[in-house]
């Protein structure tokens, strides 16, 4: 049968669920006994089940943690695993955040390329090889999570109750294949200010666009901030709250922490300013000489790269209260070291004034041979329908492949193409890219399920 023509006739239906899903603003709420991560979270989880219920799946819901839908029966298990939860809007959308806009090709919304397009292609993907393979001997199981842009507690929580499966993919990475994912430390640092009040960020894993201050009159060169700014191509806006204090709104430009060179951050910019403007304290003084507008952890000791990649560092958190700012760090580092060699190099570093930093989170990095079972039946499938020759990739953001036995981050990001702005504003996918994300994913269950152990 033709593949590509049945996912095409599966073109409208597609477009339509992604829509329905994408209308969830899936972000991690606040927890409760029935919601782990919060109501809107369960219910995009309880809508996605019940379209592969209408699709003749059998389906399973792990007490909103996770839920999960399969084919098939068997010993041997399949698995696809893709998330429904995504990070905040944040500010800057020039279209519907939610999923209304379908313009020219494109929808857009948050999580229509991270991670609910993905999700609906493996979904249409089974339904199709379900056509092909009427009896199959093997169980397809699509995995789909509610926390993972939030540390993967739901995967955690499937992993116990079910167990791990024998192969699988999450199609939350880039094609042609990603076979190895970096390593994560996350850090807090604290520090006392004289600020009043500082805030950004709504996630740790993204780069902030927006930083909002409140700096005593006098404590800085108006003149002298306004040439920094101007001097980095920085927006920014200076107004009077009262008679001792200014509002200082510096606008950067929002990345994903795997790749803070893409971003501009708008808190290393905004200490950056004042620091040339003349402000100091113990947080600009630390964040000057540690952090200033690095992305590679050089100036907390830490840099250091591989074959494979070096490391990223990005400030994407920062809150204050009674005149203590706490700062929430992601560091990606490359796959051959290891998270005690990180904190290592960080731990070696001294720091001035009342600055501390405490590693609160670290999790090892993942890696596959070019030449392992997996990668060669995945990587087949997307040359295949593609006839892409591009050779497997590692990266620095984190999916669930970490997290579960024999699996990798496959799709759906295409080589060379344009920035979908994946927890940015205007986040987007292309409906053709969406279809041959399924097309790819169909070809890469067949070759998964005539694999011979």
């Amino acid at each position: 049968m033709d593949i590509k023509k049945m996912v095409q006739d599966h073109r409208e239906e597609m477009i339509a669920k992604l829509q329905q899903l994408v209308s969830y603003e899936s972000v991690k709420g606040e927890a409760s006994a029935e919601y782990p991560f919060g109501k809107v979270a369960a219910d995009c989880l309880a809508d996605a089940l019940g379209m592969c219920d209408d699709l003749g799946f059998k389906t399973v819901n792990l007490d909103n943690y996770v839920g999960y839908a399969e084919i098939g029966s068997g010993e041997k298990l399949i698995g696809l695993l893709g998330h429904l939860d995504v990070v905040p809007l944040g500010n800057g959308w020039t279209k519907d955040p939610l999923g209304k806009d379908l313009i020219n090709g494109r929808l857009y919304g948050r999580g229509t390329s991270d991670d609910k397009g993905p999700v609906v292609a493996s979904m249409i993907a089974m339904k199709i090889v379900q056509e092909l393979r009427p009896e199959l001997n093997k169980r397809i199981r699509l995995i789909m999570g509610c926390d993972e842009e939030s540390g993967s507690s739901c995967l955690a929580y499937y992993v116990k109750k079910e167990g791990h499966m024998d192969y699988g993919f999450t199609p939350d990475g880039p094609f042609p294949l990603c076979h190895g994912e970096k390593g994560h430390v996350r850090l807090e640092i604290t520090a006392s200010t004289a600020l009043r009040n500082i805030h950004a960020g709504l996630a740790v894993n993204v780069v902030p666009n927006l930083c909002e201050s409140e700096v005593k009159k006098g404590s800085f060169d108006v003149e002298k901030l306004d040439a920094y700014f101007k001097a980095n191509d920085i927006a920014y806006t200076l107004e009077d709250m009262d008679d001792e204090y200014v509002s200082l709104k510096v606008r950067g430009v929002a990345a994903h922490a795997s790749t803070p060179e893409h971003g501009k951050n708008a808190v290393s910019y905004t200490v950056m300013g004042l620091t040339a403007a003349g402000y100091s304290d113990d947080f600009t003084e630390f964040y000057a000489n540690h952090i200033g507008l690095t992305y590679d952890g050089s100036l907390l000791g830490c840099a250091c790269k591989d074959n494979y990649g070096e490391l990223t560092f990005n400030v994407g958190v920062i809150r204050c209260e009674d005149h203590k700012v706490t700062v929430l760090v992601d560091i990606r580092y490359p796959i051959t070291l290891k998270s005690t060699d990180v904190c290592g190099m960080i731990k070696e570093t001294g720091y001035a004034g009342n600055a501390t930093v405490k590693v609160t989170s670290a999790n090892e990095p993942l890696f596959f041979e070019v030449d392992s079972p997996l990668v060669k039946m995945l990587l087949d499938a997307y040359r295949g329908v593609t006839g892409d020759q591009s050779e497997p990739v590692t990266m620095g953001g984190g999916t669930y492949a970490r997290g579960i036995h024999n699996c990798v981050a496959f799709g759906g990001m295409f080589p060379n193409s344009e920035n979908t702005h994946m927890h940015d504003a205007d986040e987007f996918i292309e409906i053709d890219e969406l279809l041959l994300q399924c097309e790819i994913y169909v070809h890469a269950i067949l070759n998964l399920l005539d694999h011979e152990d």
